[in-house]
């Protein structure tokens, strides 16, 4: 396999993920207790002997830096390639946001220029999956193509047909040699069944090529403007690569509920935790103490938490603390949340250092979980 240099390009904060996303990039979005999405997209690079890794940053990057720190954890900390973060252009026109990928490409030519290796693994960064890179290189190397497009099934799509209007969806026609043979971007009504999962194989000079031609002309999407041109006028061999996998991409509120409560089921823990290691920012916490009336089931609980009420299909991140009498159930409590005794939470999503007070009742919907800000006491 030909070295290859990653790209990880965190998408701007999306409103539908309303106060998730309000001190903090979709990137860093806590996930499964413990992780972050972008532990994910890291863990993918270097499970696939990927050496030199690129974040592309916008605004609300404090956490995400504050997590990544110098790489270490994903044994990015080296002399030689490593982990770069690549925060964003400020000036009072833009305000630390790009248009899309293609812009934030072009703002770090220089990256590119400086990496060495030949082939580039470009990914997005609102996406949770596990996988090794290698079979997708190896396809790319052993078809010749100029680019190969990682794309989810049927039975993956289906949950994003009605999703939030403003996150683009790329559907593409793969034929029977996986050659991509047209794109469709945000149909009504998909006529292929073959989502595209942001995730793409290309030369890095081509790449570099492409954007500077399509950004010189005013274009602003790789798929839209670049890719999809460029095969129909036959230009570029363009392939496709099959994910059989769990994926989910986090979009909406809904959809990141969705993801936690599907860590739930031993189905997703296996397809995302058994056949390649997950890399995070360890927090140094005691052990979860579970009190004379604790009574826990189907959870997962952080080291760092303390329950002495009753914990049923959620997730708790280090820390929490669970009062006497307090039920909380289907529900995701981030870091330090504080639930007081006699407390009844049900289809809620709780941000970091949140307290609910003794006797407080706050009830969802699973179609319509409840999320509560950052530090804000109920």
């Amino acid at each position: 396999m030909k070295d290859a240099l990653g790209i990880i390009y965190t998408s701007k904060d999306d409103l539908s993920l309303r106060e998730l996303t309000a001190h903090r990039s979709i990137a860093a979005l806590p996930v499964a207790g413990r992780y972050r999405i972008v532990d994910f997209l890291l863990s993918n690079m270097v499970n696939s002997g990927v050496r030199n890794v690129g974040v592309i940053t916008q605004r609300n990057y404090r956490s995400l830096m504050d997590h990544l720190g110098a790489g270490k954890e994903w044994d990015l900390h080296t002399r030689n390639n490593g982990l770069f973060i690549l925060p964003p252009f400020i000036n009072g026109e833009k305000g630390g946001e790009y248009s899309g990928a293609l812009e934030a490409l072009r703002a770090n030519f220089d990256y590119l220029r400086r990496s060495r290796q030949e082939l580039v693994v470009f990914t997005n960064g609102n996406a949770v999956y596990s996988t090794s890179y290698e079979p997708m290189l190896r396809q790319h190397e052993e078809t010749g193509a100029d680019v190969t497009i990682m794309y989810a099934s049927d039975a993956a799509r289906d949950q994003y047909l009605s999703s939030y209007a403003g996150n683009r969806h790329a559907y593409l026609n793969v034929d029977g040699d996986k050659r991509v043979t047209d794109i469709e971007i945000n149909p009504n009504a998909a006529s292929y069944g073959n989502m595209s999962m942001d995730v793409m194989v290309i030369k890095r000079t081509l790449l570099m090529h492409l954007v500077d031609q399509a950004y010189s002309q005013g274009m602003t999407d790789v798929y839209g403007d670049i890719l999809r041109a460029q095969i129909k006028t036959g230009m570029l061999d363009v392939r496709g690569y099959e994910f059989k996998g769990y994926y989910r991409r986090v979009e909406t509120v809904q959809g990141y509920y969705r993801l936690n409560m599907d860590i739930l089921g031993k189905y997703c823990r296996k397809a995302l935790f058994s056949d390649y290691p997950v890399y995070t920012k360890e927090r140094d916490e005691v052990p979860a103490v579970y009190g004379p009336t604790a009574k826990v089931k189907n959870s997962i609980v952080a080291d760092g938490c303390v329950i002495n009420g009753t914990v049923e299909n959620c997730i708790l991140f280090s820390g929490v603390k669970i009062g006497r009498g307090a039920v909380v159930k289907n529900s995701i409590l981030f870091q330090d949340s504080y639930i007081e005794d006699n407390v009844e939470l049900e289809y809620v999503i709780l941000d970091k250092v949140v307290t609910i007070r003794t006797g407080g009742r706050l009830i969802g919907q699973t179609q319509y979980p409840i999320v509560i800000g950052k530090n804000v006491t109920l």
